[in-house]
């Protein structure tokens, strides 16, 4: 029987195909590793400056694994117990500064935070770059001070039953007659009253505790938790001004910087948004 010819060219072709396959599968893992190790640099640099303790809480859309299938991230339990054990790991006194990047999320679990900012002894700053809404929000009210973009926006903390606004939900029975509604529109409608009613009254707790005014904690809560905005309308620095909370317009240059380490995937698809990425500088005849 004739032997098969051994032929090492094959043999390094063959191994040269499991490296560039295996090489395909790490590399994924090998960038979020990098892009980790990015952001604790950041994070530890903005830490000394500040001599503060820095959590972000920044949802975006992450690639993940093999396949980069994104997902839509929000605030959940998981990120809740993540900040309260980070909170707990802080001493009493050393001030704590919360980044803030989300469209919200479960209430229980920004309610478990917010709690736990007030209560924290030192100075309480959360940094808003670019938006945080709804159970976000309800963060930024729990600290001493609201650092945000100029153009970064917050959002109405009113409660939403189900998919729907509650205080809408109320509107049913101001429009028809009680025989007229049915059964469960009628539950819907006292669930609602007292969600509104229990958010008021946390909102009023909570703002409180940093000192604010009572007659001013009352205005706040009922602008911002009764429904006078959609759930998604932009509240923007000089509303909140208006309203006395302690806004500033200070945020960090290295919080852009840790904001550009939390990119949306983009796969094969062409940018939306495209510029040279470097800041420009005008001379005296306003030419750049």
């Amino acid at each position: 029987m004739e032997q098969p010819i051994y032929n090492p060219f094959y043999s390094f072709f063959n191994l040269l195909w499991f490296f560039i396959l295996l090489a395909f599968i790490l590399l994924p893992f090998w960038r979020r590793y990098l892009l980790s190790k990015a952001r604790e640099a950041i994070i530890r640099q903005l830490e000394e400056k500040r001599g503060s303790r820095v959590i972000t809480l920044i949802h975006r859309q992450e690639t993940l694994g093999f396949f980069g299938i994104p997902i839509f991230r929000y605030i959940n339990i998981e990120d809740s117990e993540q900040v309260l054990r980070a909170i707990r790991m802080t001493p009493p006194e050393m001030p704590i500064d919360l980044i803030v990047h989300t469209p919200g999320g479960l209430a229980l679990a920004a309610t478990q935070i917010a709690n736990a900012l007030v209560r924290h002894r030192g100075p309480v700053r959360v940094i808003v770059p670019h938006y945080a809404m709804s159970g976000g929000s309800l963060l930024a009210l729990a600290s001493d001070e609201i650092a945000m973009d100029p153009n970064a926006v917050l959002g109405p903390v009113d409660p939403q039953i189900g998919q729907m606004p509650a205080v809408s939900v109320l509107k049913v029975l101001e429009k028809k007659e009680l025989k007229d509604v049915d059964d469960q529109t009628i539950i819907l409608a006292d669930v609602a009253q007292k969600a509104i009613e229990q958010m008021k009254s946390y909102l009023l707790w909570l703002l409180t505790q940093n000192g604010m005014e009572r007659e001013k904690a009352q205005h706040i809560a009922e602008e911002l938790a009764t429904g006078k905005y959609t759930h998604d309308y932009p509240l923007t620095v000089e509303y909140l001004k208006s309203l006395g909370l302690n806004i500033s317009t200070e945020v960090p240059e290295e919080v852009y910087q840790l904001m550009e380490l939390f990119p949306q995937p983009m796969g094969s698809q062409v940018p939306s948004v495209q510029y040279i990425p470097v800041p420009y500088r005008t001379n005296q005849e306003g030419r750049h």
